[in-house]
């Protein structure tokens, strides 16, 4: 009986434990964020960081001292040690789920949907009969969409691919025709002064007008891409796969796999939205959103 009181009161003290880590990093970040050096780049970074390092350590400790099932929530240290372990096989899925089917979706839908979006900005036939049915087409679940794709390119990354550039197209295509169609009519009319043809006024004008919206569409596509993907491997997919994964180490109860798998598809997105967030910077430098 006293070793399970003990036992009782040390898994309460890990508890206690979290509640104060929690309350002393919720004083600092706060402290930080109001603080004379808020704004500066170390603070900025500083924030995120130890946000992010507390809510680990409170759930390292709460899972423990509660004594949470693995098949509810299992601790970070156990998600770490399977993803140690597991890197070959968390790499051969990163390179099925997101290089080959998110990754090659994204270039062709993104790219379609920006073709197509300088065609939709030259024909108002094209605007009005081809963006509703965008709409409806983008409303359509996923869900529904994934198993007749798959059924149609195949069990390999082709169907993932097709899955993603459905998902991915019509975002970008609204984002690109709003962008394109963001120019005033003084601006139009100056460059028709200046005897501008249709394609000199798009490269000097146009385009470099609609570049913030473009860019909004590619990074939320980056998210959809690779949702798509994961998504579409539930319903079909050779044995390997973030999707495939998942789902089998579900019917395993291995959740430290899936948690691991959950951690490689967040920083794949992590890392891919950045990317796009930083060519943005670069490309879109002269635009007030860019400027600190």
């Amino acid at each position: 009986m006293g070793t399970e009181e003990g036992l009782g009161g040390a898994r309460m003290m890990l508890v206690l434990v979290a509640l104060l880590v929690w309350g002393a990093a919720w004083w600092l970040n706060t402290r930080l964020a109001e603080g004379p050096q808020a704004g500066t780049r170390p603070v900025r970074l500083a924030v995120p960081l130890i946000f992010g390092a507390t809510i680990l350590v409170v759930w390292e400790l709460v899972v423990r001292g509660l004594e949470v099932p693995l098949v509810i929530l299992p601790a970070p240290s156990l998600i770490a040690a399977r993803f140690a372990g597991s890197l070959p096989i968390l790499w051969a899925d990163f390179v099925q789920t997101f290089v080959k089917g998110a990754l090659s979706g994204y270039l062709i839908g993104c790219g379609a949907a920006f073709v197509m979006a300088v065609a939709v900005d030259r024909s108002e036939f094209l605007r009005l009969g081809l963006l509703p049915v965008g709409n409806f087409v983008a409303a359509l679940p996923i869900v529904g969409t994934a198993p007749i794709l798959v059924m149609w390119f195949g069990f390999d990354w082709q169907s993932k691919a097709a899955v993603v550039v459905v998902m991915v197209f019509f975002p970008m295509l609204v984002n690109t025709v709003a962008g394109l169609r963001e120019t005033t009519a003084m601006q139009r009319d100056l460059m028709e002064t200046y005897a501008a043809s249709y394609w000199q006024s798009f490269f000097k004008l146009r385009l470099p007008a609609a570049m913030p919206f473009i860019f909004n569409g590619l990074k939320i596509s980056t998210t959809l891409a690779l949702i798509g993907a994961i998504v579409a491997e539930f319903f079909g997919s050779p044995t390997l796969g973030m999707g495939f994964r998942i789902s089998t180490s579900v019917g395993q109860l291995a959740l430290d796999m899936v948690w691991a798998e959950i951690v490689v598809a967040a920083l794949a997105g992590t890392l891919f939205y950045g990317l796009v967030a930083l060519i943005e910077h670069h490309v879109t430098f002269w635009h007030p959103s860019q400027r600190r």
